[in-house]
């Protein structure tokens, strides 16, 4: 789709990268939600940028990994950016605590420290097979992304409960109110991101 130069532009993706994920589900309707909308928007898999568990060892022999600014790279074209969370131990994941701290250890020329952080909208959602949907997880999400990274975070959160039963044979979700509310979001976001870079 065409898109002026300051239209809002998201980026979708999970913090799980395993086969059947119920959180990379949810990404990927984000972003066809948002494309329907008229909303530029990326869904993109983590599991295309594995890295190394982060050790200061690591970056100081090898520097930061070129996975890790491939995605940093692919943050900073889009002005907006929702994350499905899945909830472990009622915490963050490995894997996605994993991106954002190599992500956050990426310094630019002639920018302050996270600025890939501080220049975008974040939102958050989650998708769990158990009945509050994940999420609890998405308090540590918060948390590292606010107090760790100064990151501005949407206040509304979006979760999808009973995740087995809730989607469709297309993708979407089942509940058509629930669609709405994350509809209702991800054009939060966008208005969100365009308010901020616009």
């Amino acid at each position: 789709m065409s898109t002026t130069s300051n239209a809002p532009r998201l980026l979708f993706f999970a913090g799980s990268a395993r086969t059947g994920s119920h959180n990379m589900r949810l990404a990927k309707l984000g972003a066809t939600i948002a494309e329907a909308n008229g909303i530029a928007a990326t869904f993109a898999d983590l599991g295309d940028y594995p890295l190394p568990l982060y050790d200061a060892d690591l970056q100081n022999s090898d520097g930061i990994p070129d996975n890790a600014r491939k995605f940093e790279a692919l943050m900073r074209v889009h002005t907006g950016i929702f994350i499905a969370c899945p909830e472990y131990n009622a915490s963050i994941t490995p894997l996605l605590k994993n991106t954002l701290d190599w992500l956050s250890r990426i310094r630019n020329d002639g920018e302050e420290p996270l600025a890939v952080f501080k220049t975008r909208v974040f939102a958050l959602g989650s998708s769990s097979p158990g009945g509050m949907g994940g999420l609890r997880g998405l308090n540590t999400v918060r948390t590292v992304l606010e107090l760790g990274l100064s990151a501005l975070v949407l206040p509304e959160q979006f979760a999808v409960p009973r995740a087995m039963d809730a989607y469709d044979d297309h993708g979407h979700l089942k509940n058509k109110d629930s669609q709405e509310q994350f509809k209702a979001l991800i054009q939060k976001l966008a208005r969100a991101a365009h308010v901020l870079h616009g």
